[in-house]
């Protein structure tokens, strides 16, 4: 780790000027374009010894300021995903600007300025008994293969202790502070081919379509109720996404049938039970078949839950205090990084409200950053009140 400056006993850091310079600098995933050079240097200006933990063509940063447990710590990601048709932004998304008191960027709410607001609860308050930390990613909204889940494997390795962790996802729903998440579904991606023999469609004995056994699969695995749910989580369910024969001719039995599924499951499974099924199911359905069939699944995550305790206690009061709402605990939505950290530590998500995250305009009220980090500055205070 580099060596970390002085820090003084507090900075009228702006949250929202931090989120600007964050958003301005145009870290479509997996490129960084210097934002982590940015946030590197507001850290070690407030005292964090950085370090800087590059796998593959990824940057991440583990931050920390003491050397005392309890260690709590902040994840999120400073990569982005593409912004699509620039022409049809209000203000150009990585321009940062703000009309009418609101924010305007790719990233403003997924999730730089939910960084910012932590770093300034950080600056604006003493400093804590115990540790803060900042585990920081560029690979998030990408294939998230050398990112959160390498550092923390690393850090594992070498003995760091993380005791708590809050990731700042966009998990407000419809206000500030009414839903935070202790929890997510697991997710498992299957790509199913089936290979056949490609031949005229007045002589089938002389090929062999792969499409019937594709169909079969398909509704083998669709027929199955994965679940009626599980304390705390809806059903598991599992999507067809695409399906592709890529024949145009009306005479021409092809030679191969391709589908992808995806099943976002409850704690109720596991994902490498879920494979076997999948895969025993199209062994099944290409018994008697003379072409091939293969399976190729990958788990990009599996299920958990952070019990409701005293860590959630923190974090709904600290919610509470900051916004006066009393916040859901939820497990709805898709996966987050907070999968790889839960295998360490405690997870709980909090954040933004996520109704224009990945969409044209994405954008925040400034008065909603600000009060986001009065709510981690509360959120800070009462953990080490807690747990030091």
């Amino acid at each position: 780790m580099t060596s970390p400056t002085p820090d003084p006993v507090s900075i009228d850091l702006d949250p929202v000027a931090l989120a600007q310079a964050l958003i301005r600098r145009p870290s479509v995933t997996p490129a960084d374009e210097g934002a982590m050079d940015v946030l590197q240097r507001q850290l070690e200006a407030l005292g964090f010894a950085c370090r800087r933990m590059r796998f593959g063509e990824i940057e991440n940063l583990y931050a920390r300021r003491g050397t005392a447990r309890p260690n709590l710590c902040f994840a999120g990601h400073t990569d982005v995903v593409p912004v699509g048709d620039d022409a049809a932004w209000t203000l150009g998304p990585f321009e940062a600007q703000i009309k009418d008191g609101v924010l305007y960027g790719r990233g403003a709410v997924d999730m730089k300025s939910a960084i910012a607001a932590f770093v300034a609860a950080v600056a604006n308050m003493p400093r804590q008994a115990g540790s803060l930390s900042f585990l920081i990613t560029g690979d998030e909204e990408g294939v998230a293969e050398e990112g959160t889940v390498r550092v923390v494997q690393a850090l594992a390795a070498e003995g760091e202790v993380i005791d708590h962790c809050i990731v700042g996802e966009p998990t407000s729903a419809s206000l500030l502070g009414d839903m935070v998440k202790i929890g997510r579904r697991g997710s498992i991606n299957a790509w199913i081919a089936v290979d056949g023999k490609q031949g005229h469609v007045a002589y089938p004995q002389r090929a062999a379509n792969p499409i019937p056994v594709l169909v079969d699969i398909l509704s083998r695995l669709q027929s199955r109720v994965l679940d009626e749910g599980y304390t705390g989580f809806q059903p598991s369910n599992l999507e067809v996404t695409t399906v592709d024969v890529g024949n145009t001719a009306t005479n021409v039995i092809p030679a191969s049938a391709k589908a992808r599924i995806n099943i976002r499951f409850n704690p109720a499974h596991q994902g490498k039970d879920l494979q076997a099924w999948i895969e025993a199911e199209c062994r099944e359905a290409a018994e008697g078949f003379s072409g091939r069939v293969e399976a190729l699944c990958k788990i990009s995550g599996e299920a958990f839950l952070t019990e409701p305790g005293p860590f959630t206690d923190v974090i709904v009061a600290a919610v509470g205090e900051a916004t006066g709402r009393t916040p859901e605990l939820s497990t709805t939505g898709g996966t987050s990084d907070a999968r790889f950290i839960r295998s360490i530590c405690p997870v709980v998500e909090f954040g933004l409200v996520g109704a224009t995250m990945h969409a044209v305009d994405e954008r925040v009220p400034v008065q909603e950053i600000r009060d986001l980090a009065g709510a981690y500055t509360a959120l800070i205070r009462r953990y080490f009140e807690t747990f030091a």
